[in-house]
C-alpha cells in the first residue's frame, strides 16, 4: 500500500452492513453501532491525518456472500473515482464472506492505493502483518460460512428425508399450513391437476394440453408470501406442464437429490395414472431422439480442443461391419501420427456425455451454479455479459434441469453450445470451460420466454 504524506488527509469511508433487516427501524440499530465505532477510530487516529467522509455508506438486510449490495456498489465507485483513501469496517467479515470476492476486492484496493481497517480486529493491511492476517481471517470466515451452509443443507436433508415440507413456493394443487408447516390439499386446484395428467394421457402431447389449458382461461399457481407478496398465476407453457407432470409430490412424495421419500401430504395423483403419463412421456422421447439424431452431426464441433498438443479436435465418422461410429480426433494426431499425442482420439458419445452431465450437475445445483457464474464472469472481465444477479441466474436455469429429458436433442445441443466456451481433453481428464455470456443470454432467454408467457 503507498504511504501519504501527513499534510494530505486521509479520507476515511466508513462501511457497515447486517444481513437482517429486522430492527433497523428502531432509533439505534446495528448499522449505526458500527457507524459509531468506525468514525470513533477515525477519530482516534486525527493526528495521522483521517478524516471521515460524511458520506453513509451502509448495506441494511443484505448477505456477504455477494458483492451485488448498493452501498458497497457505491463505495467502490467513489474508489474508482480516487474518493477514498482507507476503508474502515467494524469487522472483516462486514466487507466480504467470500474469499473469491474478497480477492477482487483487495486487488482493487492494491491497485487503488487503499487501506482496509477493521476496528475490532485491530487489522490496518497498509502493513504486511495487517495483510497476512487478513488472509486468515477471511480463510477463517469463508470455513464459518460453509459450515452454517453444510448444517441447514443437512438439515433440509433430514426434514426431508422425513417427508416434510421444507419451505418455498407450493406447487398447483396444494397450500400451505403455515402453523403446522405442512402441505394441505386445494381441492379446485388439485382437481386441474388431475384433468392434467388425464389430458396428457389421452392427448399424447404436452403441446395439445398447454392449448387448452390457455384457451379455458387456467393458469400457473397463485400464492402469497408469509411477507404477503402476491405472486401471481401466468398462462401455461410447456415447460410448466412437463414440470407437473413429472413431479412426484402428486404421489404424496418429498424428493431430495433424485431420492423419493414418503411425504406427510396427501397424494393428488394415483400411481396408474402416473405410469401411464409416464410411459407416454418415454415413448415420446425415444422418438423425438431418433427422429432428430441423424441431424445433430457433432455436439462439441468447434469447442473441443486437446490440451497436450493445444490445437483442435475435429469431428470424424468411421464405418465397420455396417456400424458407423463418431469419435473427435485431435489435429496433430491427424497430421503427425498417432504416436505424437497421447490424447489422439476419443468416443464421440462418451466425451459428449461427460459434457452434458457436468452441465446438468451445474443445472441443478443452486451452489455450483452460483459459483460457476462468479468465475466465469470473472473471465469474462470486459466482454459484453448482462447485468444479472447470481440468484437471478439460479432461478432461471434452474428450470430447465427438471424438463432436459424432455427437450429435442438439437435443443440440447443448441443448450450445449451456448453454454460451454471450451472443452480441454487432457491424457487423464477434460476440463468444462462455461461461458458467461452464454448463461447472460440464457437466462434473458429464458426470463423473456415466462414474460411472453405471461
Amino acid at each position: 500500500m503507498t504511504t501519504r504524506p501527513l499534510e494530505r488527509p486521509v479520507r476515511c469511508a466508513a462501511y457497515c452492513r447486517v444481513s437482517s433487516d429486522e430492527r433497523l427501524d428502531s432509533a439505534f440499530n446495528s448499522l449505526d453501532a458500527q457507524r459509531e465505532a468506525a468514525e470513533a477510530y477515525i477519530a482516534s487516529q486525527k493526528q495521522e491525518g483521517w478524516r471521515a467522509i460524511p458520506d453513509r455508506y451502509d448495506d441494511g438486510g443484505y448477505s456477504g456472500g455477494t458483492l451485488d449490495r448498493p452501498a458497497l456498489q457505491r463505495l467502490l465507485h467513489d474508489v474508482e473515482a480516487s474518493r477514498v483513501d482507507c476503508i474502515v469496517v467494524h469487522r472483516i467479515d462486514r466487507l466480504s464472506r467470500s474469499l473469491l470476492d474478497f480477492a477482487k476486492l483487495a486487488e482493487l484496493f492494491e491497485r487503488k492505493g487503499i487501506s482496509l481497517v477493521s476496528v475490532t480486529q485491530r487489522l490496518d493491511t497498509s502493513t504486511s502483518m495487517g495483510r497476512l492476517t487478513l488472509n486468515m481471517l477471511l480463510s477463517f470466515a469463508q470455513f464459518e460460512r460453509e459450515i452454517i451452509g453444510e448444517r441447514i443443507r443437512d438439515k433440509v436433508a433430514a426434514t426431508k428425508r422425513k417427508g416434510k415440507y421444507c419451505g418455498g413456493m407450493p406447487v398447483l394443487g396444494y397450500d400451505v399450513d403455515r402453523e403446522q408447516k405442512r402441505l394441505v390439499v386445494n381441492e379446485e386446484e388439485a382437481e386441474l391437476v388431475r384433468h392434467i395428467f388425464r389430458r396428457f394421457a389421452e392427448l399424447g402431447t404436452a403441446f395439445k394440453v398447454t392449448k387448452e389449458l390457455n384457451a379455458a382461461g387456467h393458469q400457473t399457481k397463485s400464492w402469497i408470501t408469509k411477507k404477503g407478496t402476491l405472486h401471481a398465476g401466468r398462462a401455461w407453457h410447456k415447460g410448466h406442464v412437463y414440470r407437473l407432470l413429472n413431479n412426484h409430490i402428486y404421489l404424496g412424495q418429498v424428493t431430495h437429490k433424485g431420492k423419493h421419500y414418503p411425504g406427510e401430504h396427501e397424494a393428488i395423483i394415483e400411481q396408474d395414472l402416473w405410469a401411464q403419463v409416464h410411459a407416454i412421456l418415454e415413448q415420446n422421447h425415444r422418438a423425438r431422439a431418433g427422429r432428430t439424431r441423424a441431424k445433430l452431426e457433432a455436439l462439441l464441433r468447434g469447442i473441443i480442443r486437446c490440451a497436450h498438443c493445444n490445437c483442435a479436435m475435429g469431428p470424424h465418422f468411421s464405418r465397420r461391419r455396417g456400424k458407423q461410429y463418431r469419435y473427435y480426433l485431435c489435429v496433430q494426431a491427424s497430421k503427425n501420427g498417432y504416436d505424437s499425442c497421447p490424447v489422439r482420439s476419443l468416443s464421440a458419445g462418451e466425451i459428449e456425455g461427460v459434457v452434458i452431465d457436468q452441465l446438468r450437475r451445474v443445472l441443478r445445483s443452486p451452489e455450483i451454479l452460483a459459483q460457476t457464474y462468479r468465475e466465469a464472469r470473472a473471465q469474462a472481465e470486459g466482454q459484453d455479459t448482462q447485468d444479472f444477479s447470481e440468484q437471478d441466474v439460479v432461478d432461471a436455469i434452474s428450470t430447465l434441469d427438471p424438463i432436459w429429458e424432455h427437450l429435442f436433442p438439437d435443443e440440447q445441443a443448441r443448450i450445449v453450445q451456448l453454454l460451454v466456451k471450451q472443452v480441454d481433453v487432457h491424457p487423464d481428464r477434460a476440463e468444462v470451460q462455461i461461458r458467461a455470456e452464454g448463461l447472460s443470454s440464457l437466462v434473458a432467454e429464458l426470463r423473456e420466454h415466462e414474460e411472453v408467457a405471461a
